[in-house]
């Protein structure tokens, strides 16, 4: 039977509750416990799925196909341990749910309400697999006082109640702001946010202070008076030069001592962290640096791309250099005279996945480029269609081709679809079929799906293998009719769905490392086990600077 952490956020957002909750869980695994992470969001969207990259950052991709919260992606980057669609749930699903099972008549004609309807409904989300591991950690998003994370809050509450003694502990995450009139530290607002948890029936029993500077004894010892908590049970979460310190940086601290106590787990088995030594190590002492240009359409919030980002920190890890990325706005490229100029400086070329017809002219151009200029470029989903349209305008003279995609723009400009519009594909061993009309959330090829490399093919030598699976979030895809004429001028299609009908991956074996992907690579990456197609493309790209 597991027990449960219940990670909660109060003061400000974006203190980092998403990565303390993925450290904690890389300290637990590291003194031998086996962990699960799962996130608790009251927004009532039923997934991000349908959200801006500017309203929440990434749509995090699980093999299984759910569309989560981007902090799913830190707990698989710090644990290695597969998400899965049980492990994010919204506001909007779990009132979905009650609703769905109201007008099945499943309450047997009660009135429905928060409390106890919406209530169970959470908790049941949270018993899944509880017996599989021996740790699960739940982060609430929000902060405590906002109002639509109070049945969250409550349900969590009436858990902990229906639970053994120390079965449940609480984690609070709260900001120190330091005043630097005074060169204080100031522990009110903390105060305030325990007070706040308190109010709603929740106890914290670690304090995890974020802050500026290290917390003097005598901050220390009023938040443990004020906030109910044992002195060593207050830890200091300073800014890191690399989110991958975070693990050391909590168990300096004694986070995850604190969390055993807590439940009274004594002795506690010894950690081994050199793993996370070798990554930071790896990351501190860099043997050279790269330059990468990343090309896309939401560059003005790096959260858009955080997984790219991370992939291709791992990339340098793997090859113990640093890789500094730089983010270009697709639609600078669209004017013809800055596009030299703009890329010159940079050893590769990434350009990741997107949505709709803005940017993607500014794409095509840096594909050309890196193709014409022989520089290693890596296209993610649609970066991999918008280097097959530039190929069949450039190389098999299709001068009008384009996507399926961009004909329903308000442009309305006709194109010859290389890429289409899928309306039908197998996932299971059963026919999965869309139409253009239908809805947009979740209506997507989502999850992981296999494919096949060919023999001799350079992504085989990266795999190392040629039976590959990766996960996909596209609703488009390259129409495979094109392939003979593509091979003919040098762009070989050398990834396939098993059944042969849908490209996977491209490559151009007359280039020093020129690849597409139509899944997303990204999302499996890790700093300890970075992803092979990043770790190749910096490989390439730290050749690629010796020449220059």
């Amino acid at each position: 039977m597991a027990r449960f952490i219940f990670i909660t956020g109060g003061v400000a957002s974006s203190l980092g509750k998403g990565l303390a909750s993925a450290a904690l869980g890389a300290l637990l695994q590291a003194r031998g416990y086996s962990v699960r992470l799962r996130k608790l969001d009251p927004y009532l969207n039923v997934d991000p799925g349908t959200m801006s990259p500017y309203e929440h950052g990434e749509v995090f991709v699980t093999d299984d196909g759910a569309e989560t919260d981007l902090d799913l992606g830190h707990y698989e980057r710090f644990t290695g341990v597969a998400a899965r669609r049980s492990d994010s749930i919204s506001a909007g699903r779990i009132y979905s749910n009650v609703l769905e099972k109201e007008r099945r008549g499943d309450y047997l004609g009660k009135t429905i309400q928060v409390i106890p309807h919406v209530t169970d409904e959470i908790k049941e989300f949270i018993r899944i697999g509880e017996d599989e591991v021996d740790f699960m950690l739940c982060e609430i998003g929000g902060t405590v006082g906002d109002i639509e994370g109070l049945p969250f809050f409550e349900a969590i509450r009436q858990f902990a109640q229906e639970k053994p003694r120390k079965q449940c502990i609480f984690m609070h995450l709260t900001l120190l702001p330091y005043i630097a009139a005074s060169g204080e530290l100031k522990t009110k607002p903390t105060q305030h946010s325990v007070k706040e948890l308190r109010a709603i029936g929740l106890a914290p029993d670690v304090l995890v202070c974020r802050s500026e500077k290290p917390i003097p004894e005598k901050e220390r010892e009023k938040l443990a008076l004020f906030c109910n908590v044992r002195p060593e049970a207050v830890i200091a979460a300073q800014d890191l030069k690399s989110i991958y310190e975070a693990p050391l940086a909590y168990h300096r601290e004694g986070l995850d001592q604190a969390i055993l106590d807590a439940f009274g787990i004594s002795p506690a088995p010894r950690p081994n962290l050199a793993v996370w030594e070798d990554v930071v190590d790896r990351i501190h002492n860099p043997e050279g640096e790269v330059r990468v240009a990343i090309v896309g359409k939401y560059t003005e919030l790096e959260d858009a791309y955080k997984s790219v980002a991370e992939a291709l920190v791992h990339g340098g890890i793997a090859n113990r250099v640093r890789v500094r990325a730089d983010w270009l706005e697709a639609e600078l490229f669209e004017r013809e005279e800055g596009i030299v100029s703009l890329l010159e400086p940079y050893h590769a070329i990434l350009v990741p996945g997107g949505f709709g017809e803005r940017g993607t002219e500014g794409k095509i151009r840096a594909a050309e480029y890196a193709r014409n200029r022989k520089i290693p470029y890596f296209g993610i989903c649609l970066g991999m269609q918008m280097a097959v349209i530039e190929a069949a305008r450039n190389l098999i003279g299709v001068h009008d081709a384009g996507s399926e995609e961009f004909e329903n723009a308000a442009s309305g400009q006709r194109f010859t679809p290389i890429v289409y519009y899928l309306k039908e594909w197998m996932e299971g061993g059963r026919a999965q079929r869309r139409s253009a009309g239908d809805a947009k959330g979740g209506t997507m090829r989502l999850g992981a799906y296999p494919a096949r490399l060919a023999e001799g093919s350079q992504v085989a030598a990266i795999y190392g293998t040629t039976e590959i699976s990766e996960r996909h979030r596209h609703r488009y895809e390259v129409d495979i009719s094109y392939r003979e004429r593509f091979e003919e001028h040098g762009v070989c299609l050398s990834g396939l769905s098993p059944d042969g009908r849908l490209p996977e991956i491209i490559e151009i074996p007359d280039h020093p490392w020129y690849i597409g992907v139509q899944f997303h690579p990204e999302l499996k990456s890790k700093p300890f086990a970075p992803h092979p197609l990043f770790a190749d493309f910096i490989r390439a790209a730290v050749e690629q600077s010796r020449l220059v």
